[in-house]
């Protein structure tokens, strides 16, 4: 196939590109190589990619409409797999700006190049963050999702919701993946493993929110991958179950879906904490503080709809993905 990955340089895409190029896919990777976080770790991304004859990386922003139509319209896509987006639910609180440029017109973007291209199959990154002020255990995408608590939740949700406008009115099949904590090697230098491990080995003191009661469904990199492919190959179509009078969210009359990736096993923060210093072989300093703006106590995915259409259910362990991390983190940093 020849399948267009956006964020090609970040922690998802990067990997996804790597695994499809070792398929034997054709790949196109495009980023914007913002600052959010080290350029330098998404170069070194890139690098990885770099040596594949059927890869093609071009340097370009989502919201840039004339060079994204132009992309479209000289090249033809089988897949296009959206993973840009502006990252990251405390940030949102300081630069929603951004958010808005990214994942709403950027995204918009992506729809009409789809819509344009003749692309038979739209995957799209949503999150588990839609769930919001939703606490009823395990998340499902059959549950309502209308009470974000952040601006990156909202432009999630508004995502979905797009994506399902695009699939009705003109037959684009589109299939949505919430994403749970994505946690392992490459990953994002904002994300909690990231944080807790560079602090610990440098002795100084953690950052646990809510007095660390909280619980979250960490999802590892290589399983998030897997679920994804399995997507990919899945195109869906109309339900016929479907009706209007009682509608399911994560289905449609038209060709729509949406799915959980995670690995359906809460784990509680202070456990995750203690698996990082057994991988490190050195305890954590901690400073409790209270909950911050825009999170939730606790995220637990029912991946229930993903099994059944793809046959995959997330396994990798806390323990394993966060020593696969600690291997990684030391000999890049070494």
């Amino acid at each position: 196939m020849n399948i267009l990955i956006t964020g090609a340089a970040g922690f998802i895409g990067s990997a996804l590109a790597l695994r499809l190029l070792n398929d034997g896919h054709r790949v196109w990777g495009i980023d914007n190589l913002n600052d959010y976080y080290d350029v330098n770790l998404k170069k070194n991304r890139l690098a990885r990619l770099s040596g594949y004859r059927d890869f093609t990386f071009i340097l370009l922003d989502l919201a840039d409409r004339p060079n994204m139509a132009k992309l479209f319209e000289e090249n033809a896509f089988d897949c296009v797999v959206n993973l840009a987006a502006q990252a990251g639910v405390r940030y949102s609180l300081k630069n929603p700006a951004s958010y808005v440029d990214s994942n709403l017109v950027g995204f918009g973007n992506i729809l009409e190049g789809c819509r344009h291209g003749g692309v038979k199959h739209l995957v799209f990154a949503s999150s588990s963050s839609v769930y919001g002020l939703n606490t009823h255990m395990p998340f499902s995408v059959r549950h309502n999702v209308d009470h974000p608590v952040s601006l990156y939740a909202a432009s999630k949700k508004a995502n979905e919701l797009m994506a399902h406008s695009y699939s009705y009115l003109y037959n684009l099949p589109v299939t949505g993946l919430r994403f749970f904590t994505v946690y392992g090697p490459w990953g994002r230098p904002d994300m909690a493993l990231f944080l807790f491990t560079k602090a610990i080995l440098a002795g100084e003191p953690i950052k646990v929110f809510n007095n660390g009661e909280m619980q979250r469904d960490f999802t590892y990199i290589d399983d998030i991958v897997e679920g994804v492919v399995r997507v990919m190959h899945n195109i869906p179509g109309p339900d016929p179950a479907w009706s209007g009078k009682s509608p399911v969210p994560s289905r449609s009359c038209v060709p729509y879906r949406i799915y959980n990736i995670g690995n359906n096993e809460p784990v509680p923060l202070m456990d995750f904490v203690h698996a990082i210093e057994d991988a490190l072989g050195k305890k954590a300093k901690i400073d409790y503080l209270p909950m911050q703006a825009g999170d939730v106590p606790a995220t637990w995915a029912d991946v229930d709809d993903l099994i059944a259409d793809t046959g995959f259910k997330p396994e990798t362990s806390v323990k394993q993905g966060i020593r696969n991390f600690v291997e990684w983190y030391k000999e890049y940093y070494a």
